[in-house]
């Protein structure tokens, strides 16, 4: 049973499904092609297993610090785990380690270093590229100028399976305000799907508020955190 504190959780899921299920539907898709990825970053492992007994197996967490201290906490679960912030090249090997994706890929050095690394652990590592598509200086990721070189580089790595792409559009109070950012890598995903010949199934977009504007522009994966956890937390990990 789920700490009071974490108690809400299987209902915040019930209703996110929901919210899916609709956004799907209005698509003309099926709820079960998206999946969901809990950004668990900042709340404690009481939460992560809350989250995990209602249903779920997907997990993003942004430090590579801070999961390596949850997950000795969480090595029983058979869950997934998803490194979705900036990925500094020192880090690379701990993160090739401790995750089962990296959803930030950004630049060919940190592909080198990641590969480098799986190799050494004797892994195929999936990544994501991060494509920076709101031409906001705080925000990390790809230049869209740069992907096709990136992705063609990424190809060769022999111990890297690039899935997809990822992006974290300008915020919005307006959810459409992200419309035409989810529309733009979609449209990227399908001219590198030509260009390398392989169908990079994934496209990691959307978290709470403006999850159903994702779906709509084809989402295969969505990143809700405080629609699941609530506020977030800086501490009990």
């Amino acid at each position: 049973m789920a700490p009071p504190e974490f108690a809400d959780i299987a209902a915040n899921l019930e209703r996110l499904r929901e919210r899916v299920m609709r956004a799907a539907e209005r698509a003309g898709r099926r709820a079960d092609e998206i999946v969901l990825v809990a950004v668990s970053k900042t709340f404690p492992v009481d939460a992560i297993r809350a989250a995990f007994d209602a249903g779920l197996r997907h997990f993003g967490e942004n430090r590579v610090q801070e999961m390596q201290t949850k997950c000795p906490k969480l090595a029983d679960l058979d869950a997934r785990w998803h490194f979705i912030g900036h990925l500094q090249s020192n880090k690379a090997r701990l993160a090739a380690q401790l995750f089962d994706r990296i959803d930030s890929l950004d630049s060919v050095s940190l592909a080198q270093r990641l590969d480098s690394a799986a190799g050494e652990l004797g892994k195929r590592l999936p990544v994501l590229v991060e494509v920076h598509v709101g031409g906001e200086a705080t925000k990390s990721g790809a230049n869209e100028a740069d992907l096709p070189a990136l992705a063609e580089s990424i190809a060769t790595l022999p111990h890297l399976d690039l899935r997809g792409l990822m992006t974290v559009p300008p915020y919005s109070q307006d959810p459409e305000g992200a419309r035409p950012h989810f529309r733009r890598l979609r449209e990227l995903r399908e001219g590198l799907r030509e260009g390398l010949g392989r169908p990079l199934p994934t496209l990691s977009m959307g978290m709470s508020h403006d999850l159903e504007v994702a779906i709509e522009e084809g989402a295969t994966e969505i990143r809700p955190g405080s629609a699941l956890f609530g506020a977030r937390v800086q501490k009990g990990l």
